[in-house]
């Protein structure tokens, strides 16, 4: 008997089990494409489904997730005054990274996908793919020191109110993960906010302050480079006099470009060795991740240059009023702080709640951009603009099609 026939032979009763049906048949789908087509010489036969499209930018993402796991623990060390070299206590990073990284992955994805599960058992219907993303992108935009059950909460907060109560896969209006991310704002903004987040391991990031280390760290990492006569984790370890955490963009509001980089060179904002959210701050591994997308067909090239152009329009326009050293900060240096690399290529170019007609996907993009740089620059309170600028575009990509599709037809009668 061959794997397949195996798998088909231990399908569980649709009726006697749901649940059990449901999970069969989401990895089933995942695993084999399905082998029936349609008939007749005039369709077209894809192997492309969507699982498989989900799992294409799955693949962009796993460069940010192996930099943002490693860059976790080489934050808490920098804050330490240790290893500051890149590669200095690689294994002592990476442990680290992996201690604060795993357990926010399995929430997102234990606390999304169980509610999918039983969405979908109760309907009596497939459990539907697109949280494969959403699991995907959430934990790469969180703080690496977010308390799990707050992030459980937010999660479970999206999916249900932001998607199952609008149909599920494919009937959302917002992007998912920025919904997320934008009850933790609203509901805990101290613990996504501010420069103390960014860097984990700390109660606090005041001078002297003992790094947090539990049984992963100084037992069972430990043990293991105890045995291989490596560097251990030090339970007196503590954050350095002058430490403080601020971000580029924090720096930049304070006072430009030229406090960003009395801090942080360009090539360290360029390849991430610098605090921010977990997946955000390579902007070579990003922009890797986008290409790939776009060579794929995943993603809209229209939509992230749309972003880009809007972007480079609202900068311009800041430069030229010029009324606070923030203003005065150029285009592509705006894109080396930040997420907006990451929030063009994963996040706007979401095919449910973005634009669907062409001319529509440039206008979104632009509008994204142009909105999301007034946000940052302006807005004292918060320093980031694309989760608002990207919610609230969502909600108007229905009318931009709609008026794009209603000048394409006045055009058309025009010339008929």
């Amino acid at each position: 008997m061959g794997l397949l026939q195996f798998i088909k032979s231990i399908e569980p009763d649709k009726k006697k089990s749901p649940f059990l049906h449901t999970a069969y048949d989401a990895f089933f789908t995942f695993a084999f494409t399905p082998d029936t087509v349609t008939k007749g010489g005039v369709h077209i036969r894809d192997g492309m489904d969507l699982k498989r499209l989900m799992f294409h930018v799955v693949m962009a993402l796993q460069l940010c997730y192996i930099f943002g796991t490693y860059n976790i623990g080489h934050q808490h060390f920098i804050a330490q005054g240790e290893y500051l070299g890149f590669m200095d206590g690689f294994h002592l990073k990476l442990a680290h990274g992996l201690i604060k990284m795993l357990p926010i992955f399995i929430v997102s994805n234990v606390v999304g996908l169980g509610i999918e599960f039983i969405s979908a058992a109760r309907k009596g219907h497939a459990v539907e793919e697109g949280y494969l993303v959403t699991g995907a992108l959430i934990p790469l935009i969180m703080p690496p020191d977010i308390p799990l059950w707050i992030l459980a909460v937010s999660i479970a907060f999206a999916v249900i109110i932001g998607k199952e109560a609008f149909g599920g896969t494919g009937m959302n209006i917002w992007n998912i993960a920025l919904l997320s991310r934008v009850f933790i704002f609203f509901a805990y903004p101290t613990t996504i906010s501010g420069d103390q987040v960014w860097v984990s391991g700390f109660d606090s990031l005041a001078p002297g302050t003992v790094a947090d280390y539990g049984w992963w760290h100084t037992g069972f990492f430990n043990s293991i480079f105890s045995s291989m006569g490596l560097p251990l984790f030090d339970s007196a370890a503590s954050v350095v006099d002058g430490y403080s955490g601020a971000t580029p963009l924090t720096l930049a509001y304070q006072g430009g470009w030229e406090q960003v980089t009395s801090h942080f060179s360009e090539s360290q904002m360029l390849w991430g060795a610098i605090p921010g959210s977990i997946g955000e701050t390579s902007k070579v591994l990003i922009i890797i991740g986008a290409l790939f997308l776009i060579v794929t067909k995943v993603a809209s090239y229209r939509i992230m240059f749309g972003m880009i152009l809007g972007a480079i329009g609202g900068t311009l326009i800041l430069n030229a009023w010029g009324a606070t050293p923030f203003m005065e900060v150029t285009w592509y240096q705006h894109f080396l702080m930040g997420s907006f690399l990451f929030a063009m290529a994963f996040m706007a170019t979401d095919p449910v709640t973005a634009s669907g007609t062409n001319k529509g996907k440039w206008i979104y993009g632009a509008l994204i951009g142009f909105i999301g740089i007034i946000v940052r620059v302006i807005n004292p309170a918060y320093p980031e603009g694309w989760m608002l600028a990207i919610l609230f575009v969502n909600t108007f990509s229905p009318l931009i099609d709609h008026f794009v599709l209603e000048a394409n037809i006045k055009k058309r009668l025009k010339s008929a």
